[in-house]
């Protein structure tokens, strides 16, 4: 699996001159739960659409509570359950990554406020972005816009969170997918895909 840092410049590359990798960030509360979560499922979706080589998937939580440490093995379970390959170390989210990152996709409405106040100026906080703005139906007063926390409850917390997730993140790849000018149905690429 190929990695890189914070700080390492993308390369231009791709038709419509947006640089690759193209860097997507997931952030959470404590990088343990929801972010790893959504981190794996949106890897995985890349990498069946053939974009693992132009798209570099991480996370990171708003606050360093957890740096270092694995994802929560509720999380592990419900993703290994699932079928998602993962490899977790929290780590928290840095304001110098804005310019590196090309999404920064937040998990709820708190992330949002704080990545947005974070951030160095207007352009950067435009980048931030709820997951859940891309599930279907993310308009109507019906579609709750926020992933809730499962570390305070059982199994079924952390299952539904996946729900969530999955729900959303077919949305999240097609504005992807567009920004590097792929249609849908484009493989052309393959391989692992990435962390920041």
């Amino acid at each position: 699996m190929r990695t890189s840092e914070p700080g390492t410049p993308g390369t231009p590359g791709t038709p419509g001159g947006v640089r690759t990798p193209y860097r997507v960030c997931f952030v959470c509360t404590g990088n343990i739960c929801r972010s790893p979560m959504a981190e794996a499922v949106f890897r995985d979706h890349a990498a069946r659409a053939g974009l693992a080589e132009l798209v570099e998937t991480s996370s990171a939580g708003t606050g360093g509570w957890h740096e270092g440490d694995g994802a929560d093995s509720r999380t592990v379970a419900v993703l290994t359950a699932a079928g998602y390959v993962h490899e977790h170390v929290a780590r928290q989210f840095r304001r110098d990554w804005f310019e590196r990152l090309d999404l920064v996709i937040a998990l709820d409405e708190g992330h949002l406020r704080d990545l947005r106040r974070l951030a160095p100026g207007p352009g950067h906080a435009r980048k931030v972005r709820l997951l859940r703005s891309y599930a279907p139906g993310a308009g109507d007063d019906s579609c709750d816009l926020d992933v809730p926390d499962p570390y305070y409850g059982g199994p079924e917390g952390f299952e539904e969170c996946l729900a969530l997730v999955e729900e959303a993140v077919p949305g999240l790849l097609e504005e992807v997918r567009a920004a590097l000018g792929r249609p849908a149905g484009d493989g052309r690429t393959g391989g692992g895909a990435a962390l920041l």
